[in-house]
Formats: C-alpha cells, sequence, structure tokens
C-alpha cells in the first residue's frame, strides 16, 4: 500500500507529462490510502486548471469523473485529530503549508511511524523533501 499525495493523483486523472509514472505507480500497487482532504484538493486543482484555460470544460467533467471511480477504490485516513496534532509537529520541522503538512501527518499516522511500512507518492518537491526527511520512502525516485 502506498500514501498519495494529491499532486500525484491529478496526473491520473488528467493527462499530464507525469501520468504514465503515476500510472505505472498504481499498476504497481493498486492499493491507494490519501488523507481525508485529498479529494477536495484534487478539485480544486482542476477547478484551477479550468478557469485559468487550462483544462476544458469536457476535459474537466472526464477528469472529475476519474476522481470519483478512482476515490470510490482508495482508503482514507481520517483521524483528524491525530492528523492535526502530527501535522503541527511536521510544521515546526519543515517548511510545508499547513495541507501539505497535514498530507505528510496522514501518511505519518496511517504507518504509525513505521516509515519503512508505507511509500510515499508525491511530486511536491518541497514534500517529498519533507517526506524523505522523515525516513519515508518517496516514489517516483
Amino acid at each position: 500500500m502506498r500514501f498519495w499525495d494529491s499532486s500525484a493523483i491529478v496526473p491520473l486523472i488528467n493527462q499530464e507529462e507525469s501520468t504514465a509514472t503515476m500510472r505505472a505507480l498504481l499498476g504497481d500497487d493498486p492499493a491507494v490510502i490519501v488523507w481525508a482532504t485529498t479529494g477536495l484538493e484534487v478539485a480544486s486543482a482542476l477547478w484551477r486548471r479550468a478557469r485559468a484555460g487550462d483544462l476544458t470544460e469536457a476535459a474537466r467533467t472526464a477528469a472529475a469523473e476519474s476522481l470519483a471511480q478512482l476515490a470510490a477504490s482508495w482508503s482514507t485516513a481520517i483521524d483528524v485529530a491525530e492528523v492535526v496534532t502530527r501535522a503541527r509537529r511536521v510544521l515546526a520541522a519543515h517548511p510545508l503549508r499547513a495541507a501539505d503538512a497535514a498530507q505528510l501527518a496522514a501518511a505519518l499516522v496511517c504507518c504509525r511511524e513505521r516509515t519503512d511500512h508505507l511509500e510515499f507518492v508525491t511530486l511536491d518537491k518541497r514534500l517529498a523533501d519533507a517526506a524523505r526527511r522523515e525516513g519515508l520512502r518517496v516514489l517516483p525516485g
């Protein structure tokens, strides 16, 4: 099972430069775990691209449908209180925004800090750096 950050989910549902890489990772291990707000973050990314003119309405609609299908099969970390507590520590240790700190904290909660038990999938460089410093194996390598 791998923990997927929202930045890695977007290319699974919208054609991007990293789509082939992300789909290969998903094919290698289809057991996906995400933080409770990942679907919301992905929807926000789609709307942001649509408003900027980088995504047609048809492409946004298709991506939203793909997101719903993917979300039906993933597991969700929902222990909000524990994740928020852990995210505060993560924020003190790493230069992250709140949403990224929550993503990393959720992964740490999911593996109960046994970082050798969970891989972390992200395309966000700052988040990847922080996850590595926390001891997680980050994909793509």
